[in-house]
């Protein structure tokens, strides 16, 4: 089985929107790399304070679905579901 990586941005629209990132990342963070399969999970404000550059790498499409459905379920997920993702995942090796 291939890794799943996915890159990308999280576009926030405001102020209140980055607030919301910085009160809800640190556990999210902590959650997704204490995950099974997870390899590489990481967000990083750019230099643009309204944008976060996001890279996560899973070991297989079953651990990725795994951290997507606990995602959704999540403070994180519901608290941020309204900002902007800017993403492209694909397989690695």
């Amino acid at each position: 089985m291939s890794a799943i990586e996915l890159k990308g941005r999280l576009i926030c629209e405001d102020d209140e929107e980055v607030e919301t990132v910085i009160r809800y990342l640190p556990r999210h963070v902590e959650l997704t790399r204490g995950e099974a399969g997870c390899l590489h999970f990481e967000v990083v404000q750019t230099e643009d304070p309204l944008v976060w550059s996001v890279a996560e790498r899973f070991a297989d499409q079953s651990a990725f679905d795994a951290h997507q459905k606990r995602v959704k379920a999540s403070g994180w997920g519901r608290a941020t579901a309204g900002i902007t993702r800017d993403y492209v995942i694909s397989r690695g090796a």
